[in-house]
C-alpha cells in the first residue's frame, strides 16, 4: 500500500507527458501540410462564381476539384508539402492559365488569382 502511494505521483506525471508528446506529435504533422486558395477571376477581374477549379499532384497524376464560390473564393488544405502541384480554372468554355507550386518552395500556404483569359483549347 505504501508503494503504491509513492508511485501514484510518478504514475500521473508519466501519463501527462505521455498526453503532452501525443499533442505535440500531431502538430508536428499539421505543420507539414499546406494549403492553396485563392480567386477566380474573367478579364475583367471580376470573380467567377462556380468555376472548376483543378488540382493535380505531379507525380501521383491524381486530379482533385473545387468550385468556386459567390466570391470567387476556392480552397484546398492538407496538401503534402514534398508533392508538386499544378493548379487551373475553367468556366464556360474559359480556362486560365496553369499555375505551379513547387515543393522547393518552404510557404505553407499559397495565394493566387486564376484569371479566365483564353478560350479552352487555345494555347
Amino acid at each position: 500500500m505504501n508503494m503504491s502511494r509513492r508511485l501514484a505521483p510518478l504514475m500521473l506525471m508519466l501519463m501527462a507527458f505521455s498526453v503532452t508528446t501525443l499533442f505535440a506529435q500531431g502538430k508536428g504533422h499539421e505543420s507539414e501540410l499546406r494549403t492553396v486558395r485563392g480567386t477566380v477571376v474573367d478579364k475583367q477581374e471580376t470573380p467567377v462564381d462556380s468555376a472548376v477549379v483543378y488540382l493535380k499532384n505531379v507525380r501521383t497524376q491524381d486530379v482533385t476539384t473545387h468550385i468556386s464560390d459567390k466570391e470567387g473564393q476556392f480552397r484546398f488544405s492538407g496538401l503534402d508539402l514534398n508533392a508538386d502541384y499544378e493548379i487551373h480554372a475553367e468556366h464556360e468554355g474559359w480556362t486560365s492559365a496553369s499555375r505551379s507550386v513547387s515543393n522547393f518552395d518552404n510557404r505553407k500556404e499559397f495565394v493566387l488569382t486564376l484569371k479566365l483569359d483564353r478560350k479552352k483549347g487555345e494555347k
